[in-house]
């Protein structure tokens, strides 16, 4: 093979597994994603999220929230239009359940028909109770956020406390387990090789 064959070959190669103006090309097909769309940047997050458990929305977010609330409704505003604003401010799955119930008020429905996505949400459960309870009255509706939200806050501490006991035992468990055998060797057994050894002596 003569020396211009082996250079026709290497510049062959080097166009091959050279990237482009965009930079290095995967030869695998694209990812795609459902419905043949190509799979687009950050996609893979989204993707998770479709697959994850349902989320929960931490307890203090929610007194927060029916106390937002419930200033609303004494200030006379709506409870769709409250129920609206307050929703923006939570995740799922308060956010949407709220979101919902505030979408069918606005359109009149009867509000037993209208706080049932709330009803069916466990965050949200006890504030649509209340408020099939109080029918449209706002300010009856406030009153019983204020209590929701202090209850919620009680059992929100009363929660942490019994994790911070639960962590001091889980911690004192190790601890435990590392001085008994030090406890054993160095505490008991020269108590019992030395009676064993005085019983030996007199035997």
């Amino acid at each position: 093979m003569t020396a211009q064959a082996v250079a026709s070959l290497l510049v062959a190669a080097a166009l091959v597994v050279a990237p482009g103006p965009a930079g290095p090309r995967s030869r695998l097909p694209q990812a795609r994603e459902a419905g043949g769309q190509p799979a687009q940047a950050g996609a893979g997050p989204r993707w998770w999220l479709r697959f994850r458990p349902e989320l929960s929305n931490p307890p203090l977010d929610l007194a927060a929230a029916w106390e937002l609330l419930a200033a609303c409704l004494q200030a006379g505003m709506p409870v769709a239009v409250g129920l609206s604003a307050v929703a923006e401010g939570l995740d799922a799955p308060a956010g949407p359940a709220l979101r919902r119930t505030a979408q069918l008020l606005a359109l009149g429905a009867e509000p037993t028909q209208a706080w049932q996505p709330a009803l069916k949400c466990p965050a949200t459960a006890r504030l649509a109770s209340f408020a099939q309870r109080s029918d449209r009255g706002g300010s009856a509706l406030a009153e019983s956020l204020t209590r929701l939200a202090a209850q919620v806050r009680a059992g929100a501490h009363e929660q942490s406390e019994a994790r911070a006991q639960r962590a001091g035992v889980l911690i004192a468990a190790p601890l435990g387990l590392c001085f008994l055998p030090a406890f054993l060797a160095i505490g008991v057994a020269p108590v019992v090789i030395g009676l064993a050894a005085g019983l030996a002596v007199h035997w």
